[in-house]
Parts: structure tokens; sequence; C-alpha cells
């Protein structure tokens, strides 16, 4: 909402001003198709030639992130310090052996089947059972475990923040290929050097359009939305440490419910419930999860 709210902005304060200072709109308008062409033609092509294909197509679904903002709510953190909490004490009664069906197959699982939202994170889900995985065969340091788990999370970390790095990349480059789309229309003046002023002067005001719409588009609205999509990228991030955070403190041999408070910590302050609010949580979870 915020993000639509300042494009409007940024559109109505920049092209405002220059209406109040007696701009003509029609010379941007006249250059505008071709000039567009050409910077925004090059910057896709140099964004296609940068970039593998997976990159290419995560920056596609990452543009939606930067007016959604991260997908992980409030209840969703709540959903996780619960199923984290249901796993840790099931380990504490009864053992890790007693988990061997739930991480097999967690699409059947009694416990993981109770919170379908962290069921749809494929990552968060195939991270916990492989962690968990590895306390079954007998890997029960915490501290090999911790950096296991941590070389995990900085490669998903890495390829995540890959479409941020595309789209930054993209917006230091349009300046550059706006002054490449000026320097064509100067000499595209130049050739035209004959003509009355008034003609030469429109040619060039066109030339500048190139320049400004480099620069428009690289700090008004591809770089604003790169450093979006990466705060966004690093919100979600902390979704997996806290489940990081909750198997280690299990492992230091932490109460199932000291576990939890431990990654609660570990919860982004605008979405992380309170003391009273996960202890509700979890005393709501049915006695047959």
């Amino acid at each position: 909402m915020f993000q639509i709210i300042g494009i409007i902005v940024l559109f109505a304060m920049v092209f405002g001003s220059y209406l109040i200072s007696g701009g003509r709109m029609d010379v941007i308008t006249h250059a505008l198709p071709h000039e567009m062409m050409a910077i925004g033609g090059a910057g896709v092509a140099a964004f296609l030639i940068s970039n593998s294909m997976t990159t290419i197509k995560a920056t596609g679904s990452g543009l939606a992130k930067v007016f959604a903002g991260p997908k992980w709510k409030a209840s969703d953190y709540n959903d996780l310090l619960s199923l984290l909490f249901l796993l840790t004490k099931t380990m504490k009664s009864k053992g890790v052996i007693a988990l061997e069906s739930h991480i097999e197959n967690p699409s059947q699982s009694s416990i993981f089947s109770r919170f379908p939202k962290v069921m749809k994170d494929h990552f968060a889900v195939d991270f916990i059972c492989d962690t968990l995985r590895m306390m079954t065969m007998n890997l029960e340091d915490p501290h090999q475990v911790e950096d296991a788990m941590e070389k995990q999370l900085e490669k998903h970390h890495h390829e995540a923040l890959a479409p941020a790095g595309a789209l930054q990349n993209l917006a230091d480059a349009l300046p550059a290929l706006g002054i490449v789309a000026a320097v064509l229309g100067v000499i595209k003046t130049m050739g035209s050097i004959t003509e009355p002023p008034e003609v030469l002067g429109a040619m060039i005001g066109g030339a500048l359009v190139g320049t400004f719409l480099g620069v428009f588009l690289a700090y008004g609205l591809v770089g604003p939305m790169a450093s979006r999509l990466k705060n966004v990228v690093e919100e979600e991030h902390s979704y997996y440490k806290i489940i990081q955070s909750v198997l280690v403190a299990h492992l230091h041999g932490n109460a199932a419910q000291i576990s939890v408070e431990i990654g609660r910590g570990n919860v982004p302050s605008e979405s992380q419930p309170s003391f009273l609010e996960l202890e509700e949580a979890l005393s709501n979870i049915p006695a047959e999860a």
C-alpha cells in the first residue's frame, strides 16, 4: 500500500514541479516512446545477459513481494512456534525415534498437518525434517548442528537475495543507459545542425529526456524496489532463524517451553507475539495433536 502511495507521490512531485515551473509535457511525451525503447530495451537486455533463468523467474515473483510485503504474518509465527513446541516436546517425552514417521512423511504427519501455512513452505519443512533426521542419527552436539543449520541458511539466504541484487544492478545501469540514449539524441541533432533554432531546441530537449529517464527510473523506481525487496527477504529469513534457535536450544537441554520462548525472541518486533499470546496459542493446541 505505501509503495503505491510512494509511486503516486513520486510522479506527482516530479512532474508537478516541472509543470508548475512552466515546463511543457509535449517535449517529454514526444521523445518518451523512442527514449524509453532505448533505455528500457537496453535495461531488459542487460538484465537478461547478467542473470540466470532462475534469477529472472525469481525476480518476477519478487516484484510482487515489493507491494505485498513479507509472506509471514503474526499468526504464522505463532503457528511455527506451536509446531516446534510439539516437536521438541515429543522429543523430550518420547525420544527422537518417535519423530521418524513425522519427518519421513510430513504431509501425513499428525503434527505437521495441523499447520498448513508452514507446510506450504517447502524449505521450512525440509529444514526442520533434515535437522531432526540428523538428530535421529545421533548427531546431538549443539555446536555441530548449529553450524550445519547455519550453512543451510546462508545458502538459502544467498539465493533468496539474488533477485534484489539483480534489480539493484539494473538500477545502477539505468543512468548510464540514459546517457547512451541522450548521446544518440545529440548525434541525431548534430545531423540536423542546419535546422532553425526552434527545431534544434526541441531535438536537444528530446535528447535530454533520455538522461532524465535513466536517472528517474534508477533512483525513483528500480533502486527503491530493490531495497524494499531486500528488506522483505531479510525479514522472511528471520522465520528460518527461529527454527534454528529453537532446535539448538532443545539440544542444549532446555524444556520445550523454554526453547520456543528463545525462538519467540527472534520474531521481528512488529509480528512478535507476547509471552501471554504464545502461552494461549500453545494451550489451544488440541491434545490429539
